[in-house]
């Protein structure tokens, strides 16, 4: 099976092409999804993450996260947030080991990692085939995160947040460069598709 790794930030289109990768095909695999699934209640990453950020973020009667108190906490400075990825990107690693194990025993040719952050997952690198990364001028990003009811303060926040555009080009086997159109974007999707289905999932 082919695994990629697909990367973009905000506003960019990853979410349009992950989705249109699975149209034709793929399978799509959100690792927000798998940050969000190894803190279920009862996990052992989750009696990790309260033993480091205070065990009255589990509800007494259910054992489920307050996720909006470990927000506060964990992202009250840069430090708290890298404890928190820290702690939680063993889980994340295995997790997404078994997923991908799962579909390739399942005959899925091509698997579609949809990840948040590049800069944060460089130890998920060698279970990437390919890294995908999609490129978008600032000011169609700013339009569409605008036209989407998000504040362009917020915008702008959580663009710092993230790795540049120069990160993402010189992590890339392949660049999509969405400064046009959808059309334009998905012919490049469809291109990329049909270029590895014709060399039987290898990288080209």
């Amino acid at each position: 099976m082919y695994t990629v790794f697909l990367a973009g930030g905000i506003a960019s289109g990853k979410s349009t092409v992950a989705h249109e990768l699975e149209h034709l095909g793929a399978l799509r695999i959100d690792a927000d999804q798998l940050s969000r699934d190894v803190l279920e209640a009862g996990s052992p990453c989750l009696s990790v993450i309260a033993q480091e950020f205070g065990s009255d973020l589990l509800d007494a009667g259910t054992g489920e996260l307050d996720r909006g108190l470990l927000a506060q906490r964990a992202f009250a400075s840069a430090r708290e947030t890298r404890r928190l990825e820290e702690l939680e990107l063993p889980y994340i690693r295995d997790l997404l080991r078994q997923r991908v194990s799962q579909a390739a025993d399942g005959g899925v040719s091509c698997c579609i990692v949809e990840i948040p952050l590049l800069d944060r997952s460089e130890s998920l690198f060698d279970l990437a085939d390919e890294i995908v990364c999609v490129i978008c001028p600032y000011g169609q990003r700013l339009r569409q995160a605008v036209g989407r009811g998000m504040d362009a303060s917020d915008f702008e926040r959580r663009l710092a947040q993230q790795p540049s555009d120069e990160y993402l080009k010189a992590h890339a086997d392949t660049l999509i460069e969405n400064d046009s159109d959808l059309e334009g974007l998905l012919s490049q999707v469809h291109q990329w598709w049909e270029a590895r289905e014709q060399a039987d999932w290898k990288k080209v």
